[in-house]
């Protein structure tokens, strides 16, 4: 067998810790190279922890080219797919290459400020813009270079496929299926009154389609807009605009032998 690096993420936890020390055993004694840094000749990363450090790991690497692999200590888990009973099962089916590597589809932000200096921030699950905490925040929309509606309310969460069954599913979005390469447009409190009207349900767009957000105030201490990717969030005054849209960026989802995306949607959820 040809040496493969294989690089381990934990999120610090005991049982987390404890089962990413019995992987990294069982690795090096079937001669694997094992280390805690990500570096470009690693062949295969595996978080061992939630969600949430799935997340944190995508993004430590800056979403790598190499497959990546959840081992589930947290609670829903829906990234991860190995059990830490069953550690030698995995090693095995993934030696013989029992598996398949699902791609992921992930969403870019650009955010144009009055200055004109451009940032961008990606995102595998969603980009979710508010305003300043405990204010509405209004917003004009537009889908491809159409105008839709000024939204008012506490915000936006757009959410690829992967990510429709996190915050997006908690406010109401729906579940996609992830071979789907969509956005999903969800609304957060939306108004709907005869003062201000905004779409109060999900908006589902192809992936050819960008979403163009301006907002309405652009100074004062009370134009500032929120972004957060993945829950990093990051601050912005005098936004000019922010594009949204399907990012050629994949993350390469190592799914085990009988996975089945549906029956996962129900024993997590139902």
């Amino acid at each position: 067998m040809t040496q493969k690096t294989i690089t381990i993420f934990q999120n610090g936890v005991n049982l987390s810790a404890e089962t990413s020390r019995a992987l990294t055993d069982k690795l090096l004694s079937r001669g694997y190279i094992v280390n805690d840094d990500y570096t470009e000749d690693t062949d295969l990363i595996i978080c061992v922890g939630g969600d949430g450090a799935f997340l944190r790991a995508i993004h430590r690497c800056d979403f790598p080219n190499c497959p990546i692999v959840g081992v589930n200590t947290g609670h829903l888990g829906f990234f991860q797919d190995v059990l830490p009973s069953d550690l030698d099962q995995f090693i095995q089916q993934y030696e013989s290459g029992e598996y398949n590597v699902q791609e992921l589809n992930t969403v870019r932000a650009i955010v144009t400020t009055a200055d004109g200096d451009k940032h961008t921030h990606l995102a595998l699950n969603e980009i979710t813009i508010k305003g300043r905490r405990s204010y509405s925040v209004h917003l004009f929309i537009s889908i491809g270079s159409q105008p839709i509606e000024k939204f008012s309310g506490d915000g936006l969460i757009i959410a690829t496929s992967a990510g429709s069954t996190a915050y997006n599913y908690s406010v109401g979005g729906s579940i996609a299926d992830p071979r789907l390469k969509l956005l999903q447009v969800t609304p957060i409190a939306p108004m709907n009154t005869t003062a201000y009207r905004s779409f109060t349900s999900s908006v589902l767009l192809p992936a050819e389609l960008s979403l163009g957000v301006v907002p309405e105030q652009t100074d004062g201490p009370e134009a500032a807009i929120y972004l957060t990717n993945d829950g990093n969030e990051t601050s912005y005054d005098n936004v000019k605009s922010i594009e949204v849209r399907i990012s050629n960026t994949t993350v390469h989802l190592i799914r085990l032998k009988g996975y089945d995306f549906w029956s996962k949607v129900k024993d997590k959820f139902l």
